[in-house]
């Protein structure tokens, strides 16, 4: 019987940066078989580089050895054997990022693409939205003209962070600079195009109330994130006093984490990310879980051309879509050559590859060239977390 014989993290950088300091890296995950197959995965690095590495390498010690083909098995035996897996991060996304590479794997041995696995597609194109679009835009002039061009290149929708270097707290100035910047989008693009709201997870329930008050009138799709992730008691204050929608989701690690979002009535959309919370197994739970509460999905999707690839697969069998995120035109030139350029944003919308596995080709000597040994990342007073120039 065939089985996996190595377990590879792979980091890639070089010195054309992307849009923000988490797109200009990447954790590739190589799983190879005995019989030389490969399947590759993605792990999110922020400024997790050397313990997300070092925590693939350990999960390797488990993984090697054992029959690619069992994925559901695989991970209740790797839950039996990580303590603290539900509550680390680091051990999270390691996990889901084999768990894609072994999809990848069966998807590759079987002629078929991920969302067959997923019960088969439902949409042959995939809606997105613009992110990392407004590099440097801090003035109102700024964020309007480049939106311009996001509505140019035929997107229907863009997100985009107008709140500068307010943390926990926004006064009255801020909230000032803000509205000014999402007015300007607003008209920007009409009333036809989909605007989304970044808060990045960052506001006390106080100011994100006041934040929610002045920007409701310009008709976000959404907000997302308003307040700190694990403020729960936060959540359900904001939603007593606002009427705006609310997405979250994206540093959720486990299908039963989504449930707390769920079973409380905090998020009209949820944004798992199947870097984070699973991989492609997680996903099919999530589709389940959100579809009996009645609530949409839109996978967050900021890092990497793997992650992009397995969630366009996904988005195609997940029947409660709304829209999927895309960095894809923003990543560096060498994220998209890594996959030979696919799949293509094209007015908005993503076809859905039909080739095998997570549905793209892997260009090897990118890998080659662009491999790097993993080191600790400088730490600059403008967060890892947000587009590049905007933390003004």
């Amino acid at each position: 019987m065939t089985k996996i014989s190595e377990v590879e993290p792979i980091v890639l950088t070089s010195k054309e940066k992307g849009s923000a300091t988490w797109a200009s890296n990447m954790i590739l995950v190589k799983v190879v078989t005995s019989d030389g197959r490969v399947g590759y995965g993605e792990a999110v690095p922020t400024l997790r580089i050397l313990p997300v590495v070092n925590a693939i390498r350990q999960l390797s010690k488990f993984l090697v050895g054992k029959d690619f083909h069992q994925v559901e098995y695989n991970y209740q035996e790797w839950y039996k054997q990580e303590f603290y897996l539900a509550r680390s991060f680091e051990y999270s996304t390691a996990w889901s990022a084999v768990d894609i590479a072994q999809w990848d794997l069966i998807g590759r041995e079987l002629g078929s693409p991920i969302y067959q696995f997923l019960g088969g597609k439902i949409r042959d194109e995939i809606l997105v939205y613009a992110n990392g679009w407004y590099q440097d835009c801090v003035e109102p002039e700024c964020f309007a003209e480049k939106a311009k061009e996001i509505v140019k290149k035929g997107y229907k929708g863009l997100k985009f962070d107008p709140f500068g270097n307010y943390f926990n707290w926004i006064d009255e100035e801020g909230l000032k600079k803000a509205e000014d910047r999402v007015k300007a989008v607003r008209e920007a693009v009409g009333d036809n195009i989909y605007i989304m709201i970044e808060h990045h997870g960052r506001f006390n329930a106080n100011s994100a109330i006041m934040i929610a008050k002045r920007l409701e009138k310009y008709d976000p799709l959404f907000m997302e994130e308003p307040l700190h992730h694990e403020d729960l008691e936060g959540y359900k204050k904001y939603r007593a006093y606002t009427s705006v929608r609310v997405a979250l989701g994206e540093r959720l690690i486990s299908v039963k984490e989504a449930l707390v979002y769920l079973k409380d009535r905090i998020a009209d959309f949820l944004q798992p990310d199947l870097c984070n919370i699973g991989g492609v197994t997680a996903a099919r739970k999530i589709i389940s879980l959100t579809e009996a509460f009645d609530v949409e999905i839109a996978y967050h999707n900021a890092f990497g051309p793997v992650q992009n690839a397995v969630e366009v697969q996904a988005s195609a069998a997940t029947p409660n879509l709304l829209i999927l995120e895309s960095f894809f035109d923003w990543f560096p030139q060498w994220k998209r050559d890594l996959v030979y350029d696919e799949p293509k944003v094209e007015n908005g919308k993503v076809k859905v590859p039909d080739k095998p596995g997570i549905g793209v080709n892997i260009n090897e000597k990118i890998i080659e060239d662009l491999k790097v040994e993993p080191i600790a990342l400088e730490v600059k007073e403008e967060p890892v977390w947000v587009v590049k120039g905007t933390w003004k």
